[in-house]
């Protein structure tokens, strides 16, 4: 049972062990004993909406291309409906087995394993890790383009949109890894809180100019090709490139949708009252809505601005050449949001690894030694932690992710395939499953059915979404040279 619903006369054990720590009557003291939560409705919701647009935006045009104006804008619906239902029961689960009163879940991990068990939780933790490894090779990727869609830019605006203007993506992702290299050196996730501020504000700004530049287009009299149906038979693609390219497209949605991995997190920030679940689901309901009506202008609004030959990327893909200054900047702001996303993505890898090999280990010098390593009065001063594991294993990571992305350089596929990945198992199967374990929802009920339903129909959709994402890498292996300049 949980707390809320005790036996008469009986304590609850974590009340008591709060109050003989000393802080049951401290106001600075949540019930866990952790600093007293200060989150609301406002805060979550534009942690929600920060956390969800990113990267993802910048292949919506192309995906609506390939859908066209009736199943595109329909399918952009239905995703933010699944997500925004998912979410409000993975609500429900941030406390268990009671979701008001239950002991807390500071993570979606511990939520499965609270719910689940252990089994369910190592594979929830393997899918967890994949799309986390994914995530930092995709914004890999992402970054190098735009890094190298800025010095075209300037060439097309000095030499004419025809110039034979190229950039090599594999010295931007050099130069990537190097930053990376020495962002990782942060020994604790705390110390760069300011860069989730700045990648954030940088995400709102990117999507707003490539939404501004849409409507300039529109406006301007351009008309491109667009039909109800999206890229034509015969016309624009084969009939089996249509077929690949809609479950492509569908995976690039999925991709731009995902945020399922830190709702718990979010709703740790909250104060517990009104109740958590209940402020989790208003603001869940607030920041997909506003984000759904943020990616259908993005998405609807490129397609009509390019049509059928949409770029699979609206800022690096040239469908605009000026004002140059402004894709320009819209560029910058991508190459600092992935810069600070990257961190965010990977630290929860850095420290499951250096958690393992410290219990593992636990008298290796190697591993658990620190040392302080002056900082010139230019960087501000101080003493800088180094430990020689931590160097040597993040640096090996970026380097691993770099070489990859070099190696798979395709934008499209890769945000497609990752999106595949990790919307079933994440968005769908274990809220879906948490809720109706701690809901203890009879087999084959009605409630029972349905959610099976929704969760087979949005497995199939995932694994077609994968098998377009690899065709298309597969198709653009063939072709591709690694290690040129593009």
């Amino acid at each position: 049972m949980g707390m809320g619903r005790q036996e008469k006369g009986k304590a609850d054990p974590a009340a008591f062990s709060i109050a003989e720590a000393g802080f049951g009557d401290r106001t600075d003291i949540d019930d866990d004993g952790r600093e007293r939560r200060t989150g609301t409705l406002v805060t979550a919701s534009a942690h929600i909406i920060t956390a969800v647009i990113g990267s993802g935006v910048l292949s919506l045009a192309w995906a609506i291309a390939q859908l066209g104006w009736v199943i595109g804008p329909a399918v952009l619906v239905a995703f933010s409906v699944i997500t925004w239902f998912c979410s409000s029961l993975l609500a429900d689960c941030y406390r268990s087995p009671d979701p008001v009163h239950g002991k807390r879940n500071y993570t979606y991990g511990q939520a499965v394993r609270a719910n689940l068990g252990v089994g369910k939780y190592r594979l929830c933790a393997l899918a967890q890790y994949i799309n986390l490894v994914g995530v930092t090779i995709g914004y890999t990727i992402t970054t190098a383009i735009s890094m190298g869609a800025i010095g075209r830019s300037n060439c097309f605006h000095r030499n004419g949109h025809d110039a034979a203007c190229k950039a090599s993506n594999t010295t931007n992702m050099i130069i990537f890894a190097a930053i990376q290299i020495l962002l990782s050196q942060l020994p604790n996730f705390h110390k760069i809180w300011w860069l989730s501020i700045v990648a954030a504000v940088m995400s709102l700004a990117y999507s707003t100019i490539g939404l501004g530049l849409s409507i300039a287009k529109i406006v301007g009299g351009v008309h491109a090709k667009t039909t109800l149906t999206g890229v034509t038979v015969g016309v624009d693609v084969s009939a089996s490139e249509k077929i690949w390219r809609t479950f492509q497209s569908l995976g690039d949605i999925a991709f731009a949708y995902s945020y399922s991995n830190v709702l718990i997190e979010i709703q740790d920030t909250l104060r517990s009252s009104p109740a958590e679940n209940t402020v989790m689901k208003k603001a869940s309901l607030i920041g997909v809505s506003t984000t759904t009506m943020f990616y259908m202008l993005c998405g609807v609004l490129g397609y009509a601005a390019f049509g059928s030959s949409a770029p699979g990327n609206f800022l690096t893909g040239f469908g605009f050449y000026e004002p140059f200054w402004l894709v320009d900047v819209g560029n910058v702001c991508i190459v600092v949001h992935l810069v600070g996303a990257y961190q965010v993505f990977c630290q929860p890898i850095y420290q499951f690894v250096e958690t393992w090999a410290r219990s593992r280990w636990p008298d290796a010098a190697f591993i658990h030694a620190e040392r302080a390593v002056p900082l010139p009065a230019i960087l501000g001063g101080g003493e800088f932690p180094i430990n020689p594991f931590r160097l040597v294993w993040r640096t090996s990571y970026v380097i691993l992710t770099a070489v990859v992305a070099m190696l798979f350089p395709f934008f499209n596929d890769f945000l497609g395939l990752i999106g595949a990945v990790s919307f079933w198992p994440l968005t769908v199967y274990f809220p879906v499953e948490m809720y109706m374990a701690q809901a203890k929802v009879r087999r084959f009920s009605p409630t029972w059915t349905w959610m099976n339903v929704l969760s087979v129909a949005c497995l199939v959709v995932s694994v077609l979404a994968a098998a377009g994402s690899v065709q298309g890498l597969i198709k653009d292996v063939a072709g591709y040279k690694p290690f040129k300049v593009s």
